[in-house]
């Protein structure tokens, strides 16, 4: 079921049900009543991850508080999905780009991965949660994907589940088509991993092509950034054997 991309939506804590009222606090009463300038009687869509989408009427907007009466459901919650993206933190900015889109693009799990070439050793996780649930918002996303804690390039291989297929894109690939490549994966669970800027090194790219659950995959004939290479792959991996 496509999304109402029609009607504003908001992530809330709290539960929906049926005749119920939810009460939110400051600032998404500025968001509401400053920035969309709605007004009481105004429609909005409520989605908290556990209860599905719900329609919601403003029965109260306030300065600091806004009050919603539930009206109804208008969609069930959905299984989340079951795509773990792993990706090599990059700069902020695109780094916020780069969670935005990978949410958009059906991202299950956003695991940040420290490889030997990337430029970030710290990241701003309640940042990048903050984008995950902006974009979630605008897309009509009802299940937020999490943002793991950052792991080291070697923890991350050896915690890996082996059912779980991890596509990575390898810029050494000797093709530039990556769809009879992924066809030969099927319908299993899936991973992928992006590199940092400057891609993995050596090394890693020999670990990777090792295990046997890791299938390397082209991302054509130019060398794309790190934030362009991940929406290529999902969308080639949603495309071809994903939800698409």
């Amino acid at each position: 079921m496509r999304a109402n991309y029609k009607m504003q939506r908001l992530f809330v804590e709290g539960d929906l049900a049926s005749g119920g009222t939810i009460s939110l606090g400051r600032e998404q009463a500025h968001y509401l009543g400053t920035v969309l300038r709605m007004r009481e009687g105004a429609d909005v869509l409520l989605f908290n991850g556990r209860h599905g989408e719900w329609l919601a009427r403003i029965a109260v907007l306030e300065k600091k508080t806004v009050s919603l009466d539930i009206v109804e459901q208008t969609c069930p919650q959905p299984s989340p999905p079951d795509l773990v993206y792993a990706f090599a933190p990059i700069k902020a900015g695109r780094l916020d780009y780069l969670v935005q889109k990978a949410v958009e693009m059906g991202a299950g799990v956003l695991q940040p991965v420290q490889t030997h070439h990337t430029q970030l050793s710290k990241i701003g996780r309640e940042r990048l949660e903050a984008n995950a649930l902006e974009a979630a918002e605008q897309c009509g996303i009802l299940a937020v994907p999490p943002v793991r804690e950052m792991v080291k390039f070697d923890r991350l291989l050896a915690d890996w589940d082996p059912d779980r297929s991890l596509i990575f894109c390898d810029e050494a690939s000797g093709t530039n088509n990556p769809l009879p490549i992924l066809k030969t994966i099927g319908k299993r669970k899936l991973g992928l991993i992006v590199g940092p800027e400057g891609g993995f090194s050596d090394e890693e790219r020999r670990q990777l092509h090792a295990l046997p659950y890791v299938t390397a995959i082209p991302l054509g004939p130019r060398i794309l950034r790190a934030d362009t290479a991940a929406v290529a792959a999902l969308a080639l991996i949603q495309a071809t054997i994903g939800d698409w």
